[in-house]
């Protein structure tokens, strides 16, 4: 059990938290779509059509195909950014630089988790195994991006914001607005509250030439930064809720995800730090589980079901 939760603990399982909710909400939204081509009938009042063996495995592949690209997107990163984080104090004791994991089974690890993503796309339909490619692409190529670029935070939040378009697809097979919508609140949740993570190494990132916001911009233009994020964030759910029609249970579930962002803001300042991992790990956290939350239980009521 040991080699299995230092994997876990390498990829920093429990931050699957962020975007699984989110994958949730696609593949809910999705339903009504694939009811109405016959894939799966759902009578009102019933949930025999929600338990039907084509949406069940389908809601299986997805939660293999989330959990799988993320542990290869976070174990290539620890991979990557070894030789860094064993130098920078609040890394070292990290998985690779601590010793506890080796490089190359690490690298194993990611190539496991890569191959058995494919393949459970390939089990879902021809249009998400063909673009399993390039969302692999997408979040491994996360890793390399603060070498270049100050702005690596959008692009973590593209890759996370796969999650709902991701899953829409695979109950569906084609685009739509609404689910897109959900994608770019990703995106700038995301890439806002990456910044207040970013903060920590501000000082470490300038002295080895890497690149982020908070060492581009400095702290305070960075938290100003992450903020006008989150204002796109809120506007995006905000939309997606008056274009998707949805229940009034929806914006009650708005109301507490635009709270968790005001008050994860709140906890963190340029010169006070103390806060970063209440407003990271338990703000993020919460306010995507109880916002999915929401969102499910507005379709459930909008739709009958």
């Amino acid at each position: 059990m040991k080699p299995i939760k230092n994997y876990l603990s390498l990829v920093k399982f429990s931050h699957t938290i962020f975007a699984m909710p989110f994958a949730f909400i696609g593949f809910f939204l999705a339903i009504p779509q694939a009811s109405a081509s016959g894939e799966c009938v759902i009578m009102p009042g019933t949930m025999s059509g929600l338990l039907s063996p084509i949406l069940l495995q389908k809601f299986a592949l997805v939660l293999v195909c989330m959990v799988t690209a993320r542990n290869a997107a976070m174990a290539f990163n620890r991979y990557l950014d070894r030789h860094f984080d064993a130098l920078n104090p609040r890394t070292a004791i990290r998985e690779i630089p601590a010793g506890i994991l080796s490089a190359e089974s690490a690298l194993r690890f990611v190539i496991g988790n890569s191959i058995v993503f494919v393949m459970a796309t390939w089990f879902i339909n021809p249009l998400c195994f063909y673009l399993s490619f390039v969302a692999l692409f997408v979040v491994l190529f996360y890793s390399y991006t603060k070498r270049f670029t100050a702005l690596c935070h959008l692009v973590l939040g593209v890759g996370l914001s796969l999650a709902p378009i991701g899953a829409y697809l695979a109950v569906t097979g084609s685009f739509a607005l609404l689910p897109l919508l959900f994608s770019f609140a990703v995106i700038f949740w995301v890439s806002g509250f990456d910044i207040i993570y970013a903060l920590q190494d501000a000082d470490f990132d300038k002295a080895h030439q890497l690149n982020s916001i908070p060492a581009a911009l400095g702290k305070a233009n960075a938290l100003m930064v992450s903020r006008i994020l989150h204002i796109g964030s809120a506007a995006c759910v905000t939309v997606a809720g008056v274009y998707g029609g949805f229940h009034i249970v929806y914006f009650a579930g708005l109301g507490f995800f635009v709270g968790m962002l005001i008050y994860q803001q709140s906890l963190v300042k340029p010169n006070d730090l103390s806060k970063v991992n209440l407003a990271f790990m338990t703000a993020n956290g919460i306010a995507s589980v109880v916002f999915a939350i929401f969102v499910i239980s507005a379709l459930f009521l909008q739709y009958g079901w």
